[in-house]
């Protein structure tokens, strides 16, 4: 069954954002919004895991948790997704610093 998905792809190659337009539109630089099934899902993320250069891309999809939503993220960022009791939220890295048990 087809789902929204939403990619937020920062600062990635030309040829990683030509391959997400064509199954998702740009609904403003660098975010895309569409909806496909859970398997062009997997393998539009497996394309940007592998393809990220210095950028970084977040995931965001519907999945049967308490948030209604799950996430993934790739490359470098100052945000990092955490797993408290079940619940993703967001950590932030300071300069030399690591956060805690990222997901």
């Amino acid at each position: 069954m087809a789902s929204m998905v939403m990619i937020s792809a920062t600062a990635v190659p030309d040829h990683l954002r030509g391959a997400l337009s064509r199954w998702l539109l740009e609904v403003t630089p660098q975010l895309y919004v569409g909806t496909v099934s859970a398997r062009v899902r997997d393998e539009l993320w497996t394309s940007v895991s592998a393809s990220i250069g210095d950028g970084m891309a977040v995931l965001a999809y519907p999945d049967a948790n308490e948030q209604g939503f799950s996430l993934q993220t790739a490359g470098t960022r100052r945000r990092a997704p955490l797993d408290f009791d079940g619940l993703t939220l967001i950590g932030f890295r300071r300069e030399g610093q690591e956060t805690a048990k990222p997901l």
